[in-house]
């Protein structure tokens, strides 16, 4: 089974699937189609992060993202009186991670060549797409910025318009630099003539980035992370992720009879967002690349912290004094879930970062660079500042669930700062209520940070008066909160049970 946002990418996964190939080689030809069919989620100009377990093994997890400039610095940029790192900041642009990973998934757990994978995304850069519904939607909203430079206009706005639902478009270009990776493997794209042409046209810009940034980048494999909820085991990627921060909400959520409330209720409402804000507060002091500063894990999901953070809850009135420090939104991002017949899971994200990226192309290549760089603070000393060859605090985190010695779930929840509360939303929905994964995808939303709690438009009035009552300023999304793509596996009776999210134009598919 595959379940992601496009149906041609899921498709593309399922071939793989029919034809032997393993849940490791589906998910990185479905990511591959997504790079050429959902240009304003994703691209190999992005990052990505992977968990995959096979049946009777620990899971794994891979930290595809990208680091910033050796000669990145914040105190040059505070000296140019920088607060912050706009994301339309050539500084924003770090190295893109998402190649080298799955070349080295392929390498490690595949069983077909990356030439064969990619061959599918190939043809519909070369040959064309049609655009989906809710692409044609974001598509049109980047007018500006995808319009603002020749080589992105080009691409991107040829006619001077978004394309419409149904319109066909291609990326030739980047076509090209698929077949050069599918021929010659990543290094052709961060030691070749791509790495050439990014590097040469973003330094004229005055990005820092060297080939030598490129070239030296590898991927890493690192110890997943995880937390219990309610009998099962909910598994992340550590930092520099915000798992973590799923893990906490979990923790925290435990210590309360959720089925007691209502799913659809103020009460349930108001104790996630007040969870949500206490976790988001932490992420925002401590979470990093622990390369350059330690992330004590184990102290943030000790007993001791999650009964100190929630012991002042109160299930009629709103906390104060759990304010995030302000990040930038980053919403773009796609989710693949893969299971196939040897029961192995694989949940895989990859993301730009923002709406088209940076907006930058690579000029002969087709690459829109992703602008992760924007995910770091500028402030000294801060855990999350800005330094050479450092990643930047990142928000894409695909998610594994076991149950005893079973994997039970693969899923993930696009959406920038909402994927850790939109895990626990869904997972919840589950565990505590009974769903199905379809329903506990179609399920309303809401997410909460500081003083800002987000209610999706389809939460009914009751909620939002009872939410007032308690202190709470709701107010609607502008846009669906996030999108959720999910498997579920009962690994005893070999079922699979699939579910899209119809807040994007996907697709959950099997044989």
């Amino acid at each position: 089974m595959v379940a992601t946002s496009n149906p041609q990418a899921a498709l593309a996964g399922l071939d793989v699937l029919r034809s032997g190939g393993n849940a490791i080689d589906a998910a990185v030809a479905a990511a591959a189609m997504l790079a050429v069919v959902e240009p304003t989620q994703t691209g190999i100009g992005g990052d990505c992060f992977v968990m995959l377990r096979k049946r009777g093994q620990a899971p794994v997890a891979l930290n595809g993202s990208g680091w910033a400039a050796k000669a990145a610095s914040a105190e040059e940029l505070r000296g140019r009186g920088m607060a912050s790192i706009p994301v339309d900041s050539v500084h924003a642009l770090t190295v893109p991670g998402a190649v080298r990973a799955w070349n080295r998934l392929v390498e490690d757990y595949g069983t077909r060549s990356l030439q064969e994978l990619l061959e599918p995304a190939i043809g519909a850069a070369e040959l064309g797409y049609l655009v989906t519904e809710r692409l044609a939607h974001d598509w049109a909203r980047q007018a500006a910025k995808m319009m603002a430079t020749a080589e992105a206009k080009a691409l991107f706005f040829p006619a001077g318009r978004a394309p419409a639902l149904g319109e066909r478009r291609s990326n030739p270009q980047l076509g090209k630099t698929l077949r050069a990776i599918a021929k010659s493997g990543a290094d052709s794209f961060y030691e070749g003539w791509v790495a050439e042409n990014i590097v040469t046209s973003l330094r004229k810009k005055g990005s820092l980035l060297s080939l030598d940034d490129f070239a030296e980048f590898k991927p890493e494999y690192v110890t997943p992370i995880s937390a219990s909820y309610r009998g099962y085991r909910l598994w992340e990627c550590p930092p520099n992720g915000q798992g973590v921060v799923a893990l906490q909400i979990a923790a925290m959520l435990e210590a309360f009879d959720l089925s007691a409330m209502g799913p659809l209720s103020a009460e349930r409402f108001h104790l996630q967002a007040e969870l949500s804000r206490i976790a988001y507060a932490q992420r925002n002091a401590f979470l990093c690349d622990p390369r350059f500063n330690a992330v004590d894990v184990n102290e943030l999901l000790s007993d001791d912290t999650i009964e100190r953070l929630t012991r002042g809850i109160d299930l009629d009135t709103k906390s104060d004094g759990w304010t995030p420090v302000a990040l930038p939104e980053h919403k773009d991002t796609v989710y693949v879930s893969v299971a196939d017949s040897d029961g192995t899971l694989v949940s895989f994200i990859n993301s730009i970062y923002d709406d088209f990226g940076s907006g930058i192309v690579a000029p002969g290549t087709g690459v829109l660079m992703h602008n992760r760089g924007s995910g770091f603070v500028l402030e000294e000393g801060h855990p999350n500042e800005l330094q050479g060859r450092k990643r930047p605090m990142h928000t894409i985190i695909p998610a594994l669930v076991t149950k005893d010695a079973d994997t039970v779930m693969s899923f993930g929840v696009t959406g920038g700062h909402f994927q850790p509360a939109g895990q626990l939303q869904v997972l919840s929905n589950i565990v505590d209520y009974g769903m199905s994964v379809q329903q506990a995808i179609d399920h309303a939303r809401m997410f909460a940070r500081g003083d800002v709690l987000e209610l999706e438009r389809t939460v009914p009035d009751a909620v939002w008066s009872g939410l007032r009552k308690r202190g709470h300023e709701p107010v609607a999304a502008p846009s669906p909160l996030g999108t959720c793509h999910a498997i579920w596996v009962d690994q005893g009776l070999g079922v699979y049970m699939g579910g899209s999210d119809g807040r994007r134009d996907g697709l959950a598919i099997g044989f």
